[in-house]
């Protein structure tokens, strides 16, 4: 696709990234079939070729307001037309590079901006736990649209935190929302870590990965929380005291976010190496569990059965990291009988990080969708490796929600 900058905007970088990034599409519309916000509407202006299109007539100098916000917000950026792509289009990244541009000519309304700030400082707020807790306490006479925002209270668990030291260490990072929603699931991780002979460490100046802040137009927030990270951790990866083989994430969504770390800061001279450095470190838990069968195996109670699991994979592992079919195949190499909605997989809950928040409407349709295509695999527990997928989709059902390695995690250990 061949785009003529206007005037103003041909020294704009985001417009020439942009500009870049559209001429590799050829408007085949392949990508519409794998879009879920038009599987919904049935508008080419929610599919990716019809934004393409906004964001080109953008580009080249056409008036830009409410409409092409109003769709381009609404994309998910689920990634799902990047792998459907014959071309390689990098869309998420074009997407991120138009809304600035757009931005810069149309400033969202006060009110967008301040639910969007309000989003981004108060998740990742250290008053987020405790204002959660008070949440929690006051779910039964909340309206049911924000009771289904607050996760009822976790049941206590008497598990505590490895203590054994192993010569193998990796980092993890603990995350901004998840220690307060679903606490488990890190502890989760490091006790079944721990039964591979790997010893859990955390660099507690590490904090939020900057997933949020990029999701909400804050590109500099991003970038700060980056640094912030690559800081906590670099005395643990590099020179003489580096230690550790791995960084860790056990949320699909910040470990797309740390592995997008280099090109984020790749034109900071004091950072960019160092962020390189980070992303060959990065690995999410689900790229880790295929090479660790042999331990778990070894680790695992015999038993005949075990649970019957539905797996959700979540856009940001699938379709953001290209990373599929393993947590599948190695759960069912331990015994577990794990289904997945054949021919639904591909498409997006509807959380999509404060998607669901900022397009509720939106977030439920689709929510309800990828409910009913796993109803009838019957599962006992549906399983994901996302706390917001798990958050979202455990409002929308009775049936326990939970990240795959507190399953395994409990399967290791029955009787605590």
């Amino acid at each position: 696709m061949q785009i003529r900058l206007a005037q103003h905007l041909r020294a704009n970088p985001d417009a020439l990234a942009a500009q870049a990034l559209l001429q590799r599409c050829v408007h085949c519309g392949f990508c519409t079939a794998t879009c879920p916000t038009y599987q919904v509407t049935g508008d080419e202006l929610d599919g990716p070729r019809g934004r393409i299109y906004l964001m080109a007539q953008m580009l080249e100098g056409a008036p830009a307001g409410a409409t092409t916000r109003e769709h381009l917000d609404r994309c998910l950026s689920c990634r799902s037309c990047e792998t459907t792509c014959p071309s390689g289009v990098q869309y998420a990244a074009m997407r991120e590079h138009g809304l600035r541009v757009l931005d810069a000519q149309a400033p969202r309304p006060a009110r967008q901006r301040a639910l969007r700030w309000l989003l981004r400082e108060g998740l990742t707020s250290a008053l987020f736990a405790p204002a959660l807790r008070v949440g929690q306490w006051l779910r039964p006479l909340l309206p049911a649209v924000l009771r289904d925002k607050v996760p009822a209270r976790a049941s206590a668990r008497a598990w505590r935190w490895p203590t054994r030291q192993h010569p193998r260490q990796m980092l993890l990072l603990m995350g901004c929302v998840q220690p307060a929603m679903a606490p488990n699931i890190n502890t989760a991780t490091a006790r079944v870590l721990d039964a591979c002979g790997i010893q859990t460490l955390v660099a507690d100046e590490a904090g939020c990965c900057g997933a949020l802040a990029a999701h909400l137009d804050d590109h500099h927030g991003a970038q700060a929380a980056a640094r912030r990270n690559i800081d906590a951790w670099w005395p643990l990866v590099d020179g003489a005291a580096a230690r550790v083989e791995a960084i860790v994430v056990n949320a699909s969504g910040c470990s797309l976010q740390v592995k997008d770390y280099a090109q984020l800061l790749a034109h900071d001279p004091a950072y960019a190496e160092r962020a390189q450095r980070i992303v060959a470190l990065t690995r999410d838990l689900s790229e880790l569990l295929p090479l660790l069968v042999e331990p778990l195996q070894r680790a695992l109670p015999q038993q005949p059965a075990r649970q019957r699991l539905a797996y959700h994979p979540p856009c940001t592992l699938q379709h953001g990291q290209k990373l599929r079919g393993g947590v599948e195949a190695a759960l069912r190499t331990l015994g577990f009988d794990v289904q997945i909605a054949s021919g639904q997989e591909h498409l997006c809950c509807g959380s999509a990080g404060a998607y669901s928040v900022l397009q509720p409407a939106m977030a439920t349709e689709l929510r309800q969708r990828k409910l009913a295509a796993l109803a009838p695999l019957q599962a006992e527990v549906i399983v994901s490796a996302n706390v917001g997928c798990i958050q979202h989709l455990q409002a929308g059902t009775p049936v326990p929600v939970r990240h795959w390695v507190e399953v395994l995690d409990e399967a290791l250990y029955p009787n605590r």
